[in-house]
């Protein structure tokens, strides 16, 4: 039975409106400011409010137009969306095809008891064609869609021990936010923004006169590291502000039928779903300073998990923020129906030869700025030559930390129905996928890497990233590691010299 044709809610157009008045409202002090230089106030202010009130006038007929043009209906087969006045565009689903519902609330829409929806069939085609947005319904009509298409007679539903909350959020791991990268990069955008808004205002060289008089008895190396501790502050009040509204409120669970909802958002409120049968395995996702405060965040490696659009970030993903291990762990193990996390299965090391790689890597990256400082130095001035000892003197030993870091890091094995690989640093990786999901293997060995008697291994799959890189591993052993993973899938390529498993050729 196929239900009739339904429209958006008509509250869109308050909320154009809305948005709008805040954009018009944001945009009118500079222009004030700018205006007054060449015009009396009181005519600046006039020219500001007739141009607010065409954005806003005009948009809002604009949405109104949209919003009696747009219409929506879920059939027995199909999900139709028919929207547009000039240009009209027909879009439809088939059911059987859609892999995702996804409802987002701003704050504005979350007063008014609206969401978004996001259907999608989980293909990355770059055309949109893969995708219905409806913008806005009602939380109810939101809840019913999401409800009525993903609703699946899955084998896996029988099984119900893992089912309903599998993680709720802690307070005590927002700890974990000021050492993420985040923090420093906001602590310099704050510091960028600070200077942009004075150049608006004209007022950047009176903000710089201003701050170099707050140091004028101090050296400039003690200013230096005062601003950056400024900076550093900053960020980390923007890393927990930021960490605080994308992870307030955060669940999640598993739904009868086999679904995987992740809820989240303390000011924008977002659901996401994942259809198990599209999961292929989970990714633990340490950064360096995560990884030293003993926690972990657990990604999802799946089907169809596309970014809609280039204001989503990774976290569209992420299954668990950063949490203690342990608890990552056992989210992993509910996520994958284990009764142990395949990420924490103990993992064979790879070669020295791995660690040699690594250690010249490591070495070279940071001695050739020393060397060009040298040389400049030299040719030049003293000065250089200075900093160049300086920098050899921080910079090797930070090298060799991180080379040797990197190789205790490396790490591949199987475990039950997965195949486990770990590698990284900065950003240290464990990545467990199915077996059965793997679809063809790729191995690379450069001439290096042929001296040394190594090669590197890539399991191509359909889910996640599409490939994933076991590095450096030893020649027989990787090869007969992806062997026993995969069996047959390698065996066409392979010859077995004594009791040693040898590539004919390359393997695409």
């Amino acid at each position: 039975m196929t239900e009739d044709w339904r429209r958006l809610d008509r509250r869109t157009v308050l909320v154009t409106a809305a948005v709008l008045a805040g954009v018009a409202g944001g945009a009118a002090l500079p222009v004030f400011v700018g205006l007054t230089g060449s015009m009396p106030a009181w005519r600046a202010l006039g020219w500001i409010l007739a141009g607010a009130a065409l954005l806003i006038g005009g948009g809002s007929a604009a949405d109104h137009v949209r919003w009696r043009r747009t219409r929506y209906r879920i059939g027995a087969e199909r999900a139709e969306l028919h929207t547009g006045l000039l240009l009209v565009k027909r879009r439809s689903l088939a059911r059987e095809r859609i892999r995702s519902v996804d409802l987002t609330a701003n704050p504005l829409l979350r007063v008014l008891g609206l969401v978004k929806v996001r259907i999608g069939t989980g293909e990355n085609n770059g055309g949109g064609e893969s995708t219905l947005e409806l913008d806005p319904v009602t939380r109810a009509e939101g809840e019913r869609l999401r409800r009525e298409l993903l609703a699946r007679t899955a084998a896996m539903a029988e099984d119900t021990t893992h089912d309903g909350a599998l993680a709720v959020l802690d307070p005590r791991w927002i700890r974990y936010a000021p050492v993420s990268f985040v923090a420093p990069l906001l602590g310099g955008a704050a510091a960028g923004a600070v200077m942009q808004v004075s150049e608006w205002f004209g007022a950047q060289a009176e903000v710089i006169e201003w701050i170099g008089d707050r140091f004028q008895d101090t050296s400039l190396v003690s200013m230096i590291l005062v601003l950056v501790l400024l900076a550093v502050l900053v960020g980390t009040v923007g890393a927990l502000g930021l960490w605080v509204e994308m992870w307030g409120n955060y669940r999640l669970e598993r739904e009868p039928g086999g679904t995987l909802r992740v809820r989240r958002g303390l000011l924008t409120a977002r659901s996401i779903s994942i259809e198990e049968r599209r999961l292929r395995g989970v990714e633990l996702v340490e950064p360096l300073g995560v990884r030293m405060c003993g926690a972990a965040r657990v990604d999802a490696v799946a089907t169809g998990l596309v970014e809609h659009d280039e204001g989503e970030r990774t976290d569209h993903k992420t299954l668990l923020p950063p949490a203690p291990r342990r608890v990552a762990d056992r989210v992993a193990a509910q996520v994958l129906r284990e009764p142990e996390a395949p990420t924490s299965a103990p993992l064979t090391t790879h070669p020295r030869a791995a660690r040699t790689r690594r250690l010249r890597w490591a070495l070279a990256s940071a001695l050739a700025p020393v060397a060009v400082l040298a040389v400049l130095g030299a040719a030049l001035t003293p000065v250089l030559l200075y900093i160049a000892a300086a920098c050899a003197l921080v910079l090797t030993p930070l090298a060799v930390l991180l080379a040797l870091d990197a190789y205790r890091n490396l790490g591949h094995g199987i475990t039950g129905g997965y195949l486990v690989a770990r590698s990284g640093t900065i950003r240290r990786s464990t990545v467990a996928l199915q077996r059965g999901g793997v679809i063809g293997w790729t191995v690379k060995q450069s001439y290096f890497q042929r001296r040394a008697g190594v090669l590197t291994l890539t399991a191509t799959t359909a889910a996640g990233e599409g490939a994933y890189d076991i590095h450096d591993t030893g020649e027989s052993e990787g090869l007969a590691f992806a062997a026993e993973a995969v069996p047959d899938l390698l065996a066409p390529f392979l010859e077995t010299v004594g009791e040693t498993p040898k590539a004919r050729s390359t393997v695409g």
